[in-house]
């Protein structure tokens, strides 16, 4: 796994692969960043900070997730302990939450530019997986007011494929500046965790997700077919399909969970899996 130290290290590659071609031999550079290429690489992903996310309810079922799961006879809310966004480290939300789980990537690509004097213009397909989690966790009471369970949201994406457009201006050869943007498919892994061992909970929904990705990066020609690179790239995934359907178990009709229909959906309230990387990576050049 990468330590955010990588990131340094990738920097400093970078730099270096700058400099490298005004000394090796990369043959013409009226040839360079032309022509069809495939790549690997992986780099160290961050997430967004989400420092106001919470749990949401839809008690009746309905699909809005607007409700408040209440006590019974009316006797207040049963999330009234609150919410924090990380993982539960306990039943009782004072003890606080581990934070979401920053970590590094792998991917493969095979891309085609098109130069046309110091411009360069092409695309890009790309497939690989993030070991980066987003947590948000909930806690719930009793009727007199004792914090009695946590219940945590885990989610990632088990793989994921983008289709990419990029630009770039090259200064005869050599070096790529660009810009690059386009659209993300994934398969999300969502997990659940609960200290309530009397309801049921079931994973539902869909787990595939579309998104969008932006950045911009560098590259730089080793030698005349091998070239390495520096990239930064946001990510947001709108993983909105996904939740927890909650049963009634073995738990009594009053229960609060079950107490209006029988059951109650619940999920993030932040639909958007989003992070921010530093990549590095290899391509050889036909």
């Amino acid at each position: 796994m990468l330590h955010k130290n990588a990131i340094l290290a990738m920097l400093a590659t970078a730099t270096a692969a700058i400099a490298v071609p005004a000394s090796a031999d990369t043959g013409d550079r009226a040839t360079h960043f032309n022509g069809f290429y495939i790549g690997a690489g992986g780099g160290f992903d961050m997430q967004n900070a989400n420092n106001g996310q919470s749990v949401v309810f839809d008690t009746d079922r309905n699909g809005t997730y607007d409700n408040t799961v209440p006590l019974v006879a009316g006797a207040g809310n049963a999330f009234a302990p609150g919410f924090c966004p990380g993982r539960a480290t306990s039943t009782t939300p004072a003890t606080g939450c581990r934070g979401d789980k920053d970590a590094g990537e792998f991917f493969g690509k095979v891309g085609y530019d098109r130069r046309m004097g110091n411009f360069v213009i092409g695309g890009v397909l790309e497939g690989g997986k993030t070991y980066a989690k987003d947590f948000v966790s909930a806690f719930s009471q009793t009727n007199a007011g004792a914090t009695t369970n946590f219940y945590t949201l885990e989610r990632g994406v088990d793989w994921s494929g983008s289709a990419r457009l990029r630009a770039g201006y090259t200064p005869n050869g050599g070096v790529l500046f660009y810009v690059t943007g386009g659209g993300t498919y994934a398969k999300m892994k969502n997990r659940f965790y609960t200290s309530n061992g009397a309801n049921s909970f079931a994973q539902s929904g869909k787990n595939h997700a579309w998104g969008y990705q932006a950045g911009g990066g560098i590259e730089a020609m080793v030698t005349s077919k091998v070239s390495i690179g520096l990239e930064y790239l946001y990510t947001d995934i709108d993983d909105d399909k996904s939740y927890i359907a909650v049963g009634q178990g073995s738990a009594l009709p009053t229960h609060p969970f079950v107490q209006t229909s029988g059951g109650t959906n619940l999920r993030g309230s932040d639909q958007s899996f989003n992070y921010h990387a530093v990549r590095g990576s290899v391509n050889f050049r036909f």
